[in-house]
């Protein structure tokens, strides 16, 4: 349990000086790390005093950790240009821009739980064919807007033998049924996993055999556990988020404090 932020008093006060070595301990980074993390931009600039020390404030301590929770859900190159712009953004943009990475992680895993579920249904279709309907085919923009790809990624997956159209209609457009559309959202998966091309050519040749399938089923069920992890990261990287958010729009823009305890 965290009591008020190094450098801050009890009534909110953040004047407070702050050595580069009491940044480090309280954010969990190494004092070159955090001196590297400010020059990259994750930190506003430390206040030099005259003999060329750095002089930081408990902002900078909620910078870093806030930048830790983010680097856990979207990565360390997109949580640096993210905090950046989260700095001098408006309530209203930075808040839509976390909403965003929620929505962004949400659908990750509704990508995955669907790439099982197209999974059980391939390993299940030699024992009971499911009927097809001509409703349940996709064109190539419909096919690329459900799975959050360009169209030109799924004829990047036709051309590398991954996912193929089950029928070209005389005016070239491609259709795909069910089996397609189940091959390509656990391509999808996959390679949102970090599967190179490659591997998810052996992996789809392996489908159909109970070795492969089981193969696939524990990287989707990685994949999940990964997405909730990052979630996880996320929610607890919240309320200093919000502390970086805020710290921007001034003292006079906040609401009065109530509880200066955080965990």
């Amino acid at each position: 349990m965290w009591g008020w932020p190094v450098g801050e008093d009890a009534s909110g006060s953040r004047h407070v000086p702050l050595r580069t070595v009491d940044v480090a301990r309280e954010s969990g980074y190494s004092v070159q790390q955090v001196r590297d993390l400010e020059r990259s931009g994750v930190i506003p600039p430390a206040a030099r005093s005259s003999n060329g020390y750095r002089s930081y404030t408990s902002a900078h301590v909620r910078a870093l950790r806030a930048y830790r929770g983010l680097a856990g859900a979207v990565g360390p190159v997109s949580a640096r240009k993210m905090l950046t712009e989260l700095r001098t953004a408006t309530v209203e943009t930075a808040a839509a821009a976390i909403s965003g990475v929620h929505v962004r992680l949400a659908r990750e895993r509704d990508e995955a739980l669907r790439a099982r579920r197209a999974l059980h249904a391939i390993r299940s279709e030699k024992d009971t064919p499911e009927p097809e309907q001509e409703s349940d085919a996709m064109t190539i923009t419909q096919l690329a807007a459900a799975l959050g790809v360009r169209p030109s990624t799924l004829r990047f997956w036709e051309l590398e033998g991954l996912v193929a159209p089950e029928r070209v209609t005389a005016l070239r457009a491609r259709r795909y049924g069910l089996p397609a559309i189940r091959a390509a959202r656990i391509v999808a998966a996959l390679r949102g996993s970090g599967h190179g091309i490659p591997a998810v050519r052996d992996i789809m040749a392996s489908l159909h055999r109970l070795d492969g399938a089981e193969e696939t089923e524990r990287i989707l069920r990685r994949r999940l556990d990964l997405i909730a992890a990052r979630t996880v990261a996320l929610l607890r990287a919240g309320a200093d988020l919000a502390a970086v958010v805020t710290s921007a729009q001034g003292p006079a823009d906040l609401p009065p404090a109530t509880d200066r305890h955080e965990c």
